[in-house]
C-alpha cells in the first residue's frame, strides 16, 4: 500500500513510449495565441494582464541590462505555473515532481547567469567568493565555502521545487485515502478529513503558484548579482 502512494510520481508511458514530453508541451496549448484584433476575448485580456504583472514583478529587482532576460524568465514562470496547477487535477501527471527535470531547468539558466557575470564583470563576480575584510588565515576556508554555496544553487532550486510539490501530492493522496476508508466506518471522521482535504487542496494551489514564482525569482536574483 505504501508503494502505491509513489506510483503517481512515475513517468507515464504508452506502449513503452514515455509521455512526459506530451505532459510538458500540453500546457502551452492552453495559452491562446495573440492576434491583431483590437477587441479580444476576456480570457485573452486576463492572460495579458497576468503576463504583464508577472513580468513587472520579475523585472523589479533587475536593472536595464537584465531586462533582456524578460522573455525567458516570464516564459519559464508561465510554464511552471501551468504545469504545477494542472498537476493538481485528478488523473494527471506533474512533470515538476521529477528532480531530473527541475535540475534540467535550473542548471543551464544558473550557468548562463554565472557565465554572463564572468564575461561582463569577472573581477566583481570572483570577488563574491571572498568577502572584503576577511582575515588572512580564513581566506582558503571562505573561498571553499563560498564556492560550494555557489555550485549548490542549481541543486537547491531543483530540490526545493521537487520536495514541496511531492510532499503536497503525498499529503493529498494520504488524506483522500483516509476519507474513502473511513466513510463506511466513521462517517463523522470521514467528513472531517474531507474538510481537511478541501483546505489542503486550496493550500496546494497556493504552494504551486508560490513555488513557481520563487524558482524564477531566485534565478532573477542570481542574474542581478552578475550584471
Amino acid at each position: 500500500m505504501n508503494l502505491s502512494f509513489f506510483d503517481q510520481f512515475s513517468s507515464p508511458s504508452l506502449l513503452g513510449i514515455p509521455l512526459i514530453l506530451i505532459s510538458m508541451t500540453f500546457p502551452a496549448l492552453l495559452i491562446p495565441s495573440q492576434n491583431n484584433r483590437w477587441i479580444t476575448s476576456r480570457f485573452s485580456t486576463l492572460q495579458l494582464w497576468l503576463i504583464n504583472m508577472i513580468t513587472k514583478q520579475l523585472m523589479m529587482p533587475l536593472n536595464k541590462k537584465g531586462h533582456k532576460w524578460a522573455l525567458i524568465l516570464t516564459s519559464l514562470m508561465m510554464f511552471l505555473l501551468t504545469v504545477n496547477l494542472l498537476g493538481l487535477l485528478p488523473y494527471t501527471f506533474t512533470p515538476t515532481t521529477q528532480l531530473s527535470m527541475n535540475l534540467a531547468l535550473a542548471f543551464p539558466l544558473w550557468l548562463a547567469t554565472l557565465l554572463t557575470g564572468l564575461r561582463n564583470q569577472p573581477s566583481i563576480s570572483l570577488g563574491h567568493l571572498l568577502p572584503e575584510g576577511t582575515p588572512t588565515p580564513l581566506i582558503p576556508a571562505l573561498i571553499l565555502i563560498e564556492t560550494t554555496s555557489l555550485l549548490i544553487r542549481p541543486l537547491a532550486l531543483g530540490v526545493r521545487l521537487t520536495a514541496n510539490l511531492t510532499a503536497g501530492h503525498l499529503l493529498i493522496q494520504l488524506i483522500s485515502t483516509a476519507t474513502i476508508v473511513l466513510i463506511s466506518i466513521m462517517p463523522a471522521v470521514s467528513f472531517l478529513t474531507l474538510l481537511i482535504l478541501f483546505l489542503l487542496t486550496i493550500l496546494e494551489v497556493a504552494v504551486a503558484m508560490i513555488q513557481a514564482y520563487v524558482f524564477v525569482l531566485l534565478l532573477s536574483l542570481y542574474l542581478q548579482e552578475n550584471i
